[in-house]
């Protein structure tokens, strides 16, 4: 019988950390876990960083700066991918805010105090030019429900600029929907709980001439929110993470 992948084995989780070939910073649960809405039959996404040694990366043999993992644990299909610590602190420099989610993840599986430092340098890197990352990812998966008429796209689509608002808003990175509600379509709930029983499924709700309308209301609340914006222009945590950066490669 199928493992009901709503409830996470951390445990487990973090016994498959230990077989990575290199040292990790920290490694988090991402997609539609963190997001507040995973299905008996969801993917687990890990995410996290690792670090190479100096040597394999001054000398003339580098090492990967990007790791992915695919396996099925329990049969369920776990994905793992970390970034070598130097490419993650440039997207964290960038208007990424998929990067800032996972390092500011809730749902640790393995965690150091190099990872507290980054959580701490998160707040340095969001700009208000965020925005620009979320109504992009919203319009993908739009368009993506729009061909699959599935729940999953769906929910990722008002998940990202409901995330995108309330970020411009307040500076703060929200990742899970259910924390996100006010002021959203009274009938997210129901569609959360209809795609918790399966990762596939298709929209039984509400009109595509309702969904329509409250995507363009909440794509215009995002434009609005960013234009109203207080958030600086550009980050101001490089300094620190070249130096946390440095720190831990040599040490």
């Amino acid at each position: 019988m199928t493992r009901d992948m709503r409830h996470l084995d951390y445990a487990e989780l973090r016994t498959i950390m230990g077989e990575q070939p290199y040292p990790l910073l920290f490694a988090t649960v991402s997609g539609a876990h963190l997001y507040g809405f995973p299905s008996r039959d969801s993917d687990v996404d890990l995410r996290g960083v690792h670090v190479l040694p100096a040597a394999e990366v001054v000398g003339l043999r580098t090492g990967p700066e990007t790791l992915d993992r695919t396996w099925f644990e329990n049969e369920a299909e776990v994905d793992l991918v970390t970034h070598d610590l130097a490419k993650f602190a440039r997207l964290m420099l960038r208007r990424n805010g998929y990067v800032l989610e996972q390092v500011l993840s809730p749902l640790e599986v393995t965690s150091t105090p190099e990872h507290a430092e980054l959580i701490e340098l998160a707040a340095g890197c969001i700009t208000k030019w965020h925005a620009h990352h979320y109504r992009g990812f919203a319009k993908t998966q739009w368009e993506f429900f729009l061909k699959k008429r599935e729940l999953k796209p769906l929910l990722y689509t008002f998940r990202v600029l409901l995330t995108g608002i309330n970020l411009m808003r307040t500076g703060v990175v929200q990742a899970d929907l259910r924390e996100l509600l006010e002021g959203a379509p009274a009938y997210l709930p129901e569609l959360m709980a209809a795609k918790a029983e399966a990762e596939h499924a298709p929209l039984d709700g509400p009109s595509g001439e309702r969904l329509s309308e409250d995507v363009t209301r909440l794509q215009a609340a995002l434009d609005e929110a960013e234009a109203e914006s207080r958030l600086p222009d550009r980050p101001t945590a490089e300094p620190a993470l070249h130096d946390l950066l440095v720190r831990t490669r040599l040490g």
